[in-house]
């Protein structure tokens, strides 16, 4: 195959004397551009579940990466560290007495497997679209349509308008390209596939293309073997192929269909794509465009979000990041962005599909960072903090599947490495499933991973009133997970208080009295807040289901004696059991503060003590960070209730990094609005859309708090869509920072609490609904199954 010429960065060089200014979309959602993409975090993803594509938009050279949600290296070996639960009394007995190094020394070279690295989720390869030399163009524009899932590219050249468009269908599990110009005979391109390593290609006819290899790490962890195959169908004009590329001259029009499959859940991958693309290809490209669009807006048109008027809806997408830069506030850029993530959840994260990984779908690279896998100390749970409440509950079972799928492994490193029952996991994994403590305990010793992913069973329940869910699914993997820590705690020697440990503040470290820097200790507050939580949870999905029984008697005993973050001499929350001095102050980690948000445990009500330190300790902590950091900070003032600071956070994370920034407390986005670490990690755009929607609606303390932390640059705004835990549906509007009327919808008739600044009253269809009102700005009203209840203030 003859070797591609990158000519992209080329013709950017050139877009300001190249391209005029192109009139902006009609469509508010969308991303869009005035020149190509130069870099792959500029180009624009498009994703169908498990196909998915970055498109740059180079005029003569277009570039799409491709991807499939299976091409893994791997699987690793076994890493469990049979027998270590020999060595953990004495590392607890160590740590207990202050000998935190010693302790950590300990569980190091007894508890932890090696981390084998390269072992990464793959790019598929490059689809290349090579055209005749431009001799000059206009009116270039690049986007990506939110509300379409449909990438496009148009411009104009010799009097000609010429337009792609690209998308990733769910439905034929096909992407699909499609090529037109407004005059006869003017398509003439090469097409080419290409990967980076390990891939064989050859033409199978005059219209197809065939790239087949394994995924393989320097043979140490060979992986999946993938087979792709790509079909071109011209209107008019004429195809030929040689070895290894598509000859298209003089179409009319093109349409390009492309499939992928690999042997992680295929026996013949050729077969499967075979399968796929002959049945794409014997429809229409109406009807392959239609039914994807169909597919996607049934998902994305249930919320809908305005947040006033912005003077910069005109302005290319790049240009907009670079105003707010300089003090311009764009709400609608905002509601762009809430929106981009629940695209992006929707485009990788479809039932039946892998869950969204460090990248979501996409990844350009054979070594990714992170390997680009399942980090389970924060990033994953990020990933479908949105799903609920911004009414995907669909796209959060990947996720619910995948942890249900790590109890095999789990259950044998809860038994071979600790020695106790139920099932564990720790800080991340991978589409393999293996659960084993790895790499350095500064990171690896973490046995939370379960504990804080099954949360997301209980809440899944919480808003859909699922309850053969909880009974089949949700309860019996909360129980296993709670079943460990039942064996794990242990008495804390000198309060008496069961604690976790020995384990980590996810990836912080403290400094001792004697002046080491250390990372292990027993009892940090994360552990025993995410114990409580999934305690918790259990009790109450326990009485869900009137279930009282040896266990949940003993799981209440031990939440009775669980110990509880503390408040240091400073006014902060401790996060771990003793005031450290902290080499890193302001950390990206906020783990401490878990049981404010995703948890419940700190609250105004429940717990105000620890409610004020945590506040402390999230201003100590600082409003930078890297790009999902940022993330979690805006949830975490929209709990404190302070609109105004949720949104100084936002604006922190849409600031531009450049495409080469490494400095890790300085995240924000590239403009493609993809969350930059850096560099690109996904879960800090799933993180600010599940901030955008909790400074509007809260439902956690068992009420729902309308407009909880509105910011005063949203005076004025609409959303409709929202879930709410209790099986509600909201839609609300407001007037000068004021709640006009609120609209609930009760899908399990259960009874409906509303918080609001004002006293409300309730009507169902215009006749008054009597409702206790509980405090100043509480009421409780009785709903039933199906109806909706519009709420207005009471004037």
């Amino acid at each position: 195959m003859r070797k591609l010429v990158v000519i992209t960065g080329v013709i950017c060089s050139l877009l300001p004397c190249l391209y005029a200014s192109p009139a902006p979309p009609q469509e508010d959602l969308t991303l869009w551009y005035r020149q190509p993409a130069q870099k792959w975090v500029e180009a624009l993803p498009v994703g169908g579940g498990r196909l998915g594509g970055m498109v740059f938009g180079g005029v003569d050279n277009e570039r799409i990466q491709l991807n499939e949600e299976t091409l893994w290296a791997g699987p690793p070996p076994q890493r469990d560290r049979v027998g270590a639960y020999k060595h953990l009394a004495e590392a607890r007995r160590l740590i207990f007495e202050g000998n935190y190094v010693e302790g950590q020394k300990i569980m190091q070279e007894q508890f932890m497997g090696p981390r084998i690295a390269p072992l990464s989720y793959q790019t598929l390869g490059d689809l290349r679209l090579i055209f005749p030399k431009t001799a000059g163009i206009s009116d270039y524009r690049r986007e990506l349509n939110l509300d379409e899932a449909i990438a496009r590219v148009t411009y104009k050249e010799g009097g000609a308008v010429f337009t792609r468009e690209i998308f990733a269908s769910p439905v034929d599990q096909a992407i699909v390209v499609r090529l037109t110009c407004d005059q006869p005979e003017r398509l003439t391109l090469e097409v080419e596939l290409s990967r980076p390593e390990n891939a064989s290609l050859s033409a199978k006819g005059s219209g197809r293309l065939a790239m087949w290899g394994q995924s393989d790490q320097g043979k140490k962890t060979e992986g999946v073997k993938f087979e792709c195959r790509l079909q071109a169908i011209a209107g008019g004009g004429m195809i030929s192929a040689d070895s290894d590329s598509l000859h298209i001259q003089r179409a009319d029009s093109v349409t390009l269909l492309l499939t992928a499959a690999t042997t992680y859940n295929e026996d013949d991958p050729a077969n499967a794509c075979e399968r796929v693309l002959n049945a794409a290809a014997g429809r229409p490209y109406e009807d392959l465009r239609a039914d994807h669009v169909a597919e996607h807006q049934r998902l994305f048109r249930r919320v809908n979000l305005d947040l006033g008027p912005s003077g910069a809806i005109n302005l290319p997408t790049d240009e907009r990041l670079k105003a707010m830069a300089e003090g311009k506030d764009d709400p609608g850029l905002a509601a762009l962005f809430f929106q981009y993530g629940r695209y992006l959840l929707i485009s990788c994260s479809r039932p039946g599909c892998l869950p969204s990984n460090l990248q979501g779908l996409w990844n350009e690279h054979i070594e990714a960072p992170w390997n680009c896998d399942y980090h389970i100390n924060i990033n994953i749970q990020m990933n479908y903090w949105p799903a609920e409440v911004c009414n995907l509950s669909e796209c959060h079972e990947p996720f619910l599947e995948f942890i249900d799928q790590l109890r095999p492994a789990g259950r044998k490193t809860a038994r071979d490495v600790y020695g106790c029952g139920g099932f564990t996991a720790h800080h991340t994994t991978d589409v393999w499933h293996w659960t084993s403590p790895i790499g350095h305990v500064g990171y690896g010793m973490w046995p939370l991973g379960a504990a804080w992913s099954v949360q997301h069973f209980w809440e899944h329940y919480l808003f859909t009133g699922d309850r053969e869910f909880l009974r089949e699914q949700g309860y019996p993997i909360m129980k296993e997970a709670a079943q460990f820590f039942l064996d794990f705690l242990v008495e804390h020697p000198k309060t008496g208080k069961l604690v976790s440990g020995p384990s980590t503040s996810p990836e912080n470290r403290f400094e001792t009295q004697d002046g080491q820097v250390s990372q292990l200790t027993m009892g940090c507050a994360m552990d025993q807040e995410v114990v409580w939580d999934l305690f918790t949870n259990c009790l109450e999905a326990a009485q869900a289901l009137s279930i009282e029984d040896d266990f949940t008697k003993k799981v209440r005993a031990a939440r009775e004696r669980l110990a509880w973050p503390t408040v240091g001499s400073d006014g902060r929350l401790m996060e771990w059991c003793e005031e450290f001095k902290e080499p890193e102050p302001e950390h990206r980690h906020v783990s401490h503060l878990f049981g404010l948000h995703p948890g419940r445990q700190i609250t105004r009500s429940g717990a105000p003590e620890l409610f004020e330190a945590a506040q402390k300790s999230l201003i100590a902590r600082g409003d930078f960070g890297t790009g999902w950091s940022l993330a979690w900070k805006i949830n975490f003032w929209a709990r404190f209730l302070d609109g105004d600071h949720a949104y100084r956070l936002l604006r922190n994370l849409l600031t531009v990094v450049g495409t080469d920034e490494t400095n890790y407390n300085r995240g924000g986005v590239y403009i493609n609005l993809f969350d930059a670490h850096p560099p690109f990690q996904i879960d800090g755009n799933y993180g600010a859309t599940a901030g955008i929607a909790e400074m509007l609606l809260q439902s956690h303390e068992g009420e729902i708090h309308l407009l909880p932390a509105l910011p005063r640059v949203w005076p004025a705004g609409s959303v409709s869509g929202l879930r709410a835990r209790g099986g509600f549906q909201v839609d609300m509007q407001w007037d000068e920072g004021i709640l006009v009327q609120a609209k609930i919808r009760s899908d399990q008739g259960n009874p409906c609490r509303v918080r609001s600044r004002g006293k409300l009253k309730v009507l169902l269809n215009e006749e008054p609904v009597e409702a206790a009102s509980i405090d100043g700005g509480l009421i409780e009203f009785q709903t039933t199954p199906g109806q909706t209840y519009c709420l207005t203030p009471v004037r």
